[in-house]
């Protein structure tokens, strides 16, 4: 007999009389008023059998853990051999602050340190720029020149921790700074390991935090590349990042396309200078994020790593296994938490951080439950890095291997995550690439009608909030405590910057920013001369500025 499922939206399939008998229950029992769709707007199915995933070839689309195309994960014993590195994002005042914060963290059991940069930073601006002012250690760290890198990792071992830098337009100078640092403490540029984010197209689409056009920012990003793969081979020169463009709005398949499409171009850009992909490849990190939707999240990632290897062996030419595996990096989702009774953030929390886990992610952040109004407190942020540890040891499910592979469910899922990805990766071709779609405002007008829909229905109460659509408590207390960051460590900051410049020799900062204004000019690997003009203690907003005399800024045309 062929009916119409209703698991599988309307298609016509052969079901069996067991089915039929259950799609009659189904269609009689009332069913309570909701959407039944993800927290994307994508409409769930009641239920899925093996029926609707019957043209799967699993041996060869899901496989094993370690093996192409890696959807079941990308080693083959995964967390029973290692577990994932628990980072918690750190940065706050000045740097002596954050090195505090870092050492209590190590002390809770933190195996990997993350660097939050201040707002100046970010934008290449030293804390006495006038465009600081107001700013300055807000939001991260303020990093003005080496002389505060080293204060930040004072007395921890660069060579024994793996750090994340959350960086993008300016990452080549902070990294040239932090690769200082580690050789002035005494290690070898090979035994560093770690990440800078480095993501400039995703700046352009959905984080806004850019400093130079498009075409040299590109270079940047290429330069570090290069230098990372002969000199730093095992530090991860660029975190392909959707994390931002989901908390800019977008759903979960636009995150998927998005961030895998970034990731191509950048291995495109390589290709063109004339890298090998196995050279380059290994050391390609993705960073993603876990919103609320349990299942949709875990399947976004398995999806991640089965697009990816199919394209690195079959469009890129790889021919290394470690070039086809997609690692990433997990972050709760920020745009989840509320500001309404914060402590249930705690709870979105735990299951956004376990369907990283089930999905079989490489490191973890978990955010701290007063991030909706602030940076972490020191009890805020012990709570999110007992999270971790709590689904690590006491939970059970790090004791095997994709645990959730052969469910229906999941596996359908999956398939649909990967045909949602290649049907908008064939709408940016057909623009001309990621960066043509940017300069048409495509990947900005995508997210912001995502958004839109999304914020309707929470409006609408299609969309429930607990403690902000339903479940409001009339006259209730969200006071809790709250990180402070006093005028005092901006002005602190301020004077460490005039200080450095009348002690330091001048003459060797001018022949070091002339160095960068030169090979800047001539199309040389900036690496190098960043790290000259680190080590004369020039300021990052000095070597920003020589070259944003030579690229110029870039200003984005507005989109609506």
């Amino acid at each position: 007999m062929r009916t119409v499922d209703p698991s599988s939206g309307g298609k016509t399939a052969p079901r069996s009389a067991k089915f039929v008998t259950w799609q009659e229950a189904f269609g009689a029992a009332k069913q309570r008023e909701a959407p039944f769709e993800t927290v994307s707007c994508e409409p769930v199915p009641p239920l899925v059998t093996q029926d609707d995933v019957a043209d799967l070839d699993a041996e060869n689309e899901i496989g094993l853990p370690g093996q192409f195309p890696f959807t079941r994960g990308p080693y083959a014993s995964m967390y029973r051999t290692r577990l994932w590195t628990m980072r918690q994002f750190a940065g706050f005042g000045t740097a002596a602050d954050t090195n505090a914060r870092y050492k209590y963290l190590l002390e809770r059991g933190q195996d990997g340190l993350s660097v939050a940069f201040d707002l100046p930073t970010l934008m290449g601006y030293d804390a006495d720029h006038e465009h600081s002012l107001g700013e300055v250690g807000r939001c991260g760290v303020a990093i003005s020149s080496l002389q505060d890198m080293e204060t930040l990792f004072d007395g921890i071992p660069l060579g024994e921790v793996t750090t994340s830098m959350t960086i993008n337009s300016p990452a080549a100078i902070i990294w040239a700074m932090y690769l200082v640092t580690a050789q002035k403490q005494g290690w070898k540029l090979d035994q560093l390991g770690g990440t800078t984010q480095n993501d400039i197209l995703k700046e352009y689409i959905a984080q806004k935090e850019y400093i130079f056009p498009p075409e040299p920012s590109m270079r940047l990003v290429v330069d570090t590349m290069e230098y990372a793969a002969k000199h730093v081979p095992r530090w991860h020169p660029v975190s392909i990042s959707g994390y931002h463009i989901r908390e800019a709005g977008s759903t979960a398949v636009q995150e998927l396309a998005f961030t895998l499409a970034d990731g191509f171009a950048y291995v495109e850009a390589c290709l063109e200078r004339g890298m090998d992909v196995d050279a380059f490849a290994p050391r390609l990190s993705h960073f993603f994020n876990s919103h609320v939707d349990f299942f949709e999240e875990i399947a976004k990632f398995r999806a991640a790593r089965r697009i990816y290897a199919k394209r690195m062996r079959d469009k890129y030419g790889a021919k290394k296994e470690r070039s086809m595996t997609l690692r990433f990096h997990t972050q709760t989702a920020g745009c989840s938490l509320t500001a309404q009774q914060p402590y249930n953030n705690l709870v979105r929390t735990a299951w956004e951080a376990l369907a990283g886990v089930l999905g079989g992610t490489q490191s973890l952040h978990t955010n701290s439950m007063d991030e909706t109004y602030a940076l972490p407190t020191e009890n805020a942020v012990k709570l999110a890095l007992r999270t971790q540890q709590l689904i690590a040891y006491e939970s059970g499910v790090a004791n095997t291997i994709d645990p959730l592979a052969g469910s229906w469910f999941v596996e359908d899922l999956t398939n649909k995550m990967e045909r949602g990805a290649e049907e908008i990766f064939a709408q940016i071709d057909e623009m001309g690439g990621v960066v043509a779609a940017i300069e048409k405002g495509w990947f900005q007008r995508e997210i912001a009608r995502s958004a839109y829909q999304f914020q309707r229905e929470v409006e609408a109460g299609r969309q429930v909030i607990v403690g902000v659509n339903k479940f409001v408590e009339e006259g209730e207390d969200d006071t809790i405590e709250l990180l402070e960051i006093s005028m005092d460590k901006e002005n602190e900051q301020v004077e460490r910057v005039k200080k450095l410049r009348a002690e330091r020799s001048a003459p060797k900062v001018e022949e070091a920013l002339a160095r960068i204004r030169k090979d800047a000019e001539g199309g040389v690997n900036l690496m190098p001369a960043f790290m000259q003009a680190s080590e004369a203690y020039a300021t990052l907003g000095e070597m920003t500025d020589v070259l944003r005399d030579v690229f110029g800024t870039y200003r984005e045309t507005p989109t609506f």
